[in-house]
């Protein structure tokens, strides 16, 4: 099952029943299982979730980056109706920085610390658009400033060490969009920024979307985010969605108890104020090789039943717009 806001409209991605798993001594442990998710165009994707629930691994799937030994077992990965798992790899690898880019989660990893950020940015135009060295040149000076960083020329010469955590992350979005590509995948483009910078940079991407009509897969653990930048919302759990549908219904409207749970964390004003405890969610994430019997939340889960041990993990197509996979969702113990 899939939510979208245009029904009639080819989806820009589409993918379908994604399993990926990664192989050890216990055997072949799930990050993602049978995921069902869809993008249109210049449409923002919000993946909500705590950590290592397969928000990035189902992310570098799409660009065939799923780290050893982990592995695409099944499924497909449409992008504008062909599977790009069916491609040649070397094809495939058009695709990659060109029409669909990414911002990883660490810039810090991600940027080469012995070249400088021209070298860089300069070399991506260079490979991906076929520029001369000139003409790349003047485009990073022009993307540098695009994304907010002052004196862009004189950054060029800068090795990454020599720039801000936020200045690091302007480098990552710059590069990610100096293809203009028509998808782009954002893993936590604000871990470990202050708040200001925070709020610039999801702006930034929110602009750039405007002005692109790109599309968007925003990837993070903060509600908050997700809700003020993202159209859609699928919420996942041990490796599945719990929780589709608009930013609005799942946050004002939440129809499985992790995703109110998640909800019932958030920090409120008064109760800050107050001093008031929060109300976290009782446990710990699963172990992803030791998941309990039918839905993984159920250790977790203050309204957990008998049944819970027996239900499939798949979301209720009673509400096609807004979908939940708690079959419990509607009982009076949830009103």
């Amino acid at each position: 099952m899939t939510a979208t806001t245009r029904s009639d409209a080819s989806p820009l991605l589409k993918i379908t029943d994604l399993t990926i798993g990664f192989a050890d001594s216990r055997g072949v442990v799930l990050a993602a299982d049978r995921l069902n998710l869809q993008v249109d165009q210049n449409q923002t994707l919000g993946l909500l979730g705590e950590s290592g629930c397969g928000k990035s691994v189902t992310l570098r799937s799409i660009l065939g980056l799923v780290p050893y030994p982990g592995e695409v077992i099944t499924g497909q990965i449409e992008w504008m109706g062909r599977d790009l798992r069916r491609i040649p790899r070397r094809e495939r690898a058009k695709f990659r920085g060109k029409e669909i880019s990414m911002i990883f989660q660490d810039p810090t990893s991600c940027l080469n610390p012995v070249f400088t950020i021209g070298n860089q940015m300069i070399e991506t135009l260079k490979v991906k658009l076929g520029m001369s060295a000139q003409d790349a040149h003047h485009r990073a000076v022009e993307l540098l400033d695009h994304v907010g960083i002052p004196s862009p020329e004189q950054r060029l010469k800068l090795y990454p060490h020599q720039l801000s955590g936020g200045m690091r992350q302007r480098v990552m979005i710059a590069i990610a969009i100096s293809t203009r590509p028509r998808l782009l995948l954002a893993d936590e483009p604000t871990t470990a920024l202050d708040v200001t910078i925070q709020d610039q940079i999801l702006k930034l991407l929110d602009d750039l979307k405007s002005e692109t009509g790109m599309s968007v897969i925003l990837v993070s653990h903060d509600v908050g985010v997700v809700a003020q930048n993202a159209d859609l919302v699928a919420v996942m759990y041990a490796g599945r969605i719990m929780e589709m549908g608009t930013a609005q219904q799942v946050i004002q409207h939440p129809r499985h108890p992790y995703t109110r749970g998640l909800l019932s964390a958030l920090p409120e004003i008064d109760a800050v104020r107050a001093r008031e405890p929060l109300t976290p969610i009782p446990g710990q994430p699963p172990n992803l090789a030791k998941l309990p019997p039918g839905c993984p939340f159920q250790p977790r889960c203050s309204h957990v039943r008998d049944e819970c041990e027996d239900i499939p993990v798949e979301l209720d197509r009673r509400y096609p717009e807004h979908g939940s996979a708690c079959p419990f969702v509607d009982a009076e113990v949830f009103s």
